[in-house]
């Protein structure tokens, strides 16, 4: 994937709606001294570049009933079926991220399950049958960080890419 060149209103602009991503176009404006505009036309030139990937309300998933964080490292019996379990992972409501991932598994799951036995269920019942040569569960106690990766200014040689 290609690193996409923005300048500094670019910068500014995407630091202050990843703080807040209801801020009003108007007061970016004001705050980066353009016009109103000018804001809208780099927000949709950000989104086509695909810098920006939509907005979203955050869901605390521990309020709405959901109190078990875990992550899981599956291996596969047949590593080619990738696909296949991606898709299969996709119609599994509760898993929230896949990754492929080098090291110890083929793939890194984040997963949420009402408490321990629901999350049991779910690795006995819907995991297991996509064909898994083994799986390792981490439950997270708690996230001490979450956050929007920072806009900094970093040199990049592109000869390197």
């Amino acid at each position: 994937m290609a690193y996409q060149k923005i300048d500094n209103l670019d910068k500014q602009i995407l630091r202050m709606i990843a703080e807040d991503a209801r801020v009003p176009f108007l007061e970016v404006a004001r705050a980066c001294n353009v016009s109103g505009a000018a804001i809208h036309q780099r927000i949709q030139k950000l989104t086509s570049m695909g810098i920006l990937k939509g907005s979203q309300f955050v869901i605390d998933p521990e309020k709405i009933g959901y109190e078990t964080c875990a992550y899981i490292g599956l291996n596969l019996k047949n590593p080619e079926n990738f696909d296949a379990v991606v898709n299969k992972l996709r119609e599994i409501p509760e898993v929230v991220e896949c990754h492929y991932t080098t090291g110890d598994f083929d793939m890194f799951i984040k997963i949420y399950a009402i408490n321990n036995h629901h999350l049991l269920n779910i690795i006995h019942d819907k995991l297991q049958p996509l064909g898994l040569s083994r799986s390792e569960t981490i439950i997270s106690f708690n996230s001490a960080i979450s956050r929007q990766l920072p806009i900094i200014d970093i040199p990049i040689d592109e000869d390197e890419f």
